[in-house]
């Protein structure tokens, strides 16, 4: 895997390590929100859900427009195609793996006496 689509999928994963931040994409799959209503949610300060924003956005999950004094933000999804193909390359792999498992363990067990 090319170091670029590494460092990607770390800045994704990063961005998929927080609930609060999985809670927002949850949000924003519905369609797109201004702050405010991202927000309203959460017990925590503005400026501390601003933070969380700016790591979806850094990370590609998320991109925002102003319009006026109302910021919004919409999902893009194309960096969790990514995520998503790596996951199941990773789950084929031990799929595979599991299965070797399986069928050397049942040799195993018709062998012995």
């Amino acid at each position: 895997m090319p170091n670029q689509q590494a460092s990607q999928l770390d800045r994704v994963f990063h961005g998929l390590a927080d609930p609060t931040r999985r809670a927002v994409l949850n949000r924003l799959s519905s369609g797109p929100a201004a702050v405010s209503e991202l927000a309203n949610p959460f017990r925590m300060s503005l400026p501390a859900f601003l933070q969380h924003l700016d790591v979806l956005e850094e990370c590609g999950l998320v991109k925002s427009r102003k319009a006026g004094r109302v910021r919004t933000y919409q999902l893009t999804p194309q960096p969790l195609k990514a995520a998503e193909g790596w996951l199941e390359q990773q789950r084929s792999l031990w799929s595979r793996r599991l299965d070797q498992l399986d069928t050397y363990l049942s040799d195993l067990k018709e062998q012995q006496p």
